[in-house]
């Protein structure tokens, strides 16, 4: 399991994972994004309700 969050943090630092984080902190910064992705998650927890 060590590895999985040392080649995050890696990732995390790179030129790449920096870009990354740009992108999801103004995709956050938008309140018709933060609802499509509250959305999603509140798919993602309940599973699937008929």
């Amino acid at each position: 399991m060590a590895g999985i969050v040392e080649r995050i943090k890696r990732f995390a630092g790179s030129p790449q994972g920096r870009r990354a984080t740009e992108q999801v902190r103004r995709a956050a910064a938008d309140p018709r994004r933060r609802a499509q992705a509250q959305r999603m998650l509140g798919r993602l927890r309940g599973g699937r309700r008929r």
